[in-house]
């Protein structure tokens, strides 16, 4: 049903990846499926994507898969959504035009997985026992939609039972994917908060290419409540367009009508306005030259950003408003749901 999973059309192989277990399993998985596989000293070294134009070889490195080691271990904070960012994947295939990762992968869109799995997560350990007694959040989709992957991976599911045999450490990740089946076995212990990233129709439709469509996310989202995981939703980017309040009040009334019962007591919402960078605009402005997004610097302000890169949101009087309809509509039709920050 609705897109199928992600397939990468190239792959990559870091030498030392085959080291491990699950980088010799991913060749061998490769192999069979007849996917051309080539390797390289290191995803820096990548000079040969296919493509004659700038436009297509950005469109091939989407759908381009590298599999490696993540070599630096030390993990990045994750504020507000968590204590840390858990690195087992960098990249996406999708082609959200807002999307921060646009500057982020700067001239390598391609997606890579990382095979050292064990010592990922070994590192976690070493976070929590500083953190104990305390809860340490483990956030998995700051660089990645580790969902769209994870069906030829399974780097996720072995993180969500990782988290659910540990006692102070809880994992959360966002999607756009509804490729969730292999999940819903997983042995999570409720210490895994599954999210999906949801929006207004116009957004999705104009701004979301190559992600689920809403109805398959909301599908999957039954799914994962059904399977126990407590569930969460991101509504991201909020974006001002004609009859956005309209919009994005059909979004919750859907999503109301159609999640089971049981899914609707230990809910959790996040708000996060439309920002943009002038780096990312120029990226996005060259990689999605059709574009219909708002990206007038006159018409928002400026808010200094980590770094030293500010970004340019919704001016008060807008932000306010936006702030105030989607609580009342949170509130209407999630009366027990929690939101967790507006920013």
């Amino acid at each position: 049903m609705g897109r199928p999973p992600f397939v990468p059309r190239l792959v990559y192989f870091e030498p030392q990846a085959l080291d491990y277990p699950l980088g010799k399993q991913l060749f061998d998985k490769f192999q069979q499926m007849g996917i051309e596989i080539r390797t390289t000293t290191s995803h820096n070294q990548i000079r040969d994507l296919p493509g004659d134009t700038d436009f297509q070889k950005y469109r091939i490195a989407k759908s381009t898969l590298v599999v490696g080691i993540r070599k630096t271990l030390r993990f990045d904070t994750s504020k507000p959504s968590a204590e840390y960012a858990i690195p087992l994947a960098t990249g996406c295939m999708g082609h959200c035009h807002y999307c921060y990762l646009q500057t982020t992968m700067g001239q390598k869109p391609y997606i890579r997985t990382y095979v050292n799995v064990e010592e990922i997560l070994e590192q976690a350990n070493e976070y929590m026992k500083v953190r104990e007694p305390e809860i340490t959040r483990f956030e998995a989709s700051c660089t990645s939609d580790i969902v769209g992957i994870d069906h030829l991976t399974h780097t996720l599911k072995r993180a969500i039972e990782f988290f659910g045999e540990s006692k102070f450490g809880r994992l959360r990740f966002v999607t756009k994917f509804h490729h969730v089946d292999h999940l819903l076995d997983a042995n999570h212990n409720g210490k895994t908060r599954f999210r999906f990233s949801i929006n207004a129709d116009y957004v999705i439709k104009h701004f979301e290419p190559g992600t689920s469509a809403l109805s398959d996310r909301i599908n999957a989202a039954r799914k994962v409540a059904s399977a126990g995981y407590p569930l969460g939703f991101i509504v991201a980017p909020i974006y001002i367009h004609d009859g956005w309040q309209k919009g994005y009040y059909e979004m919750f009334e859907r999503l109301e009508s159609e999640l089971p019962r049981q899914a609707k007591e230990n809910i959790t919402f996040e708000f996060i306005q439309h920002r943009f960078t002038k780096p990312a605009k120029r990226v996005i402005e060259k990689n999605y030259p059709m574009t219909k997004l708002e990206l007038n610097e006159e018409a928002r302000r400026y808010k200094w950003g980590k770094y030293g890169i500010g970004k340019y949101i919704y001016q008060k009087e807008e932000e306010q408003e936006i702030k105030t309809h989607l609580e009342n509509y949170m509130k209407k039709f999630f009366p027990n749901a929690t939101l967790e920050y507006f920013t």
